[in-house]
C-alpha cells in the first residue's frame, strides 16, 4: 500500500492543480486531481454532476475518488474543495502529509471570478465563497500537516514554501 508524498487540500481556486504540478515536477514524482479522475471516470463535467444528480451524488463519487487515489498514488495529490467535508475522508487522510492551501475572499474572486463552472458559486459568489470557508476551514485546518498562504504569492513560491514546510527536498 503506498500513500501520497504530499496532499493538498484547500478551496476551489487556490491552485491545488497549478501548485501540485510544480511540486510533482520539483520532486520528480507523479501528479493526480481527484477532480480529475471523477471526470474521466463519469465521461462528464463536475458541474453537471451537481446539476443532474446533486451535491450528495457528486460527494459520494468524491469519498470513493479520495480513498483510491489516496491508496493508489504515491506521488502529489490533489484534492476537491469539498472532499475534506466527509468525516471518513478527514480520517483518511490523519497520517498523511497535506497541505492546505489558504487564501483570502479577495483573492478568491480574483481568482475563480464569476465561474459558471464553479456550481456551488454560481449565485452571490463573494458571500458564498466567505459561507464554504466559514463551514469549511476548520476542517482544513484540521487535516493539515502545514498551512501554505497563497495570497500574493505566484504558484512557484506556494510550491516553494510548501516544501520548505514539510523540509523535502526537490528531486
Amino acid at each position: 500500500m503506498s500513500a501520497p508524498l504530499i496532499v493538498l487540500a484547500g478551496p476551489m481556486g487556490v491552485g491545488k492543480s497549478t501548485v501540485g504540478q510544480l511540486l510533482a515536477e520539483r520532486l520528480g514524482t507523479g501528479f493526480r486531481d481527484t477532480d480529475e479522475d471523477i471526470v474521466t471516470a463519469q465521461g462528464r463535467a463536475i458541474a453537471e454532476i451537481f446539476v443532474d444528480e446533486g451535491e450528495a451524488a457528486f460527494r459520494a463519487l468524491e469519498k470513493d475518488a479520495v480513498r483510491r487515489a489516496l491508496a493508489e498514488h504515491d506521488g502529489v495529490l490533489a484534492l476537491g474543495g469539498g472532499a475534506v467535508l466527509d468525516a471518513g475522508t478527514r480520517a483518511l487522510l490523519a497520517g498523511q502529509r497535506v497541505v492546505y492551501l489558504s487564501m483570502d475572499v479577495e483573492e478568491a474572486v480574483k481568482r475563480t471570478g464569476l465561474n459558471a463552472a464553479r456550481p456551488l458559486l454560481a449565485v452571490n459568489p463573494r458571500k458564498q465563497w466567505r459561507e464554504l470557508m466559514e463551514a469549511r476551514r476548520h476542517l482544513y485546518e484540521e487535516v493539515a500537516t502545514v498551512v501554505v498562504a497563497t495570497d500574493g504569492r505566484t504558484p512557484e513560491e506556494v510550491a516553494e514554501a510548501a516544501l520548505d514546510a514539510l523540509e523535502l527536498k526537490e528531486a
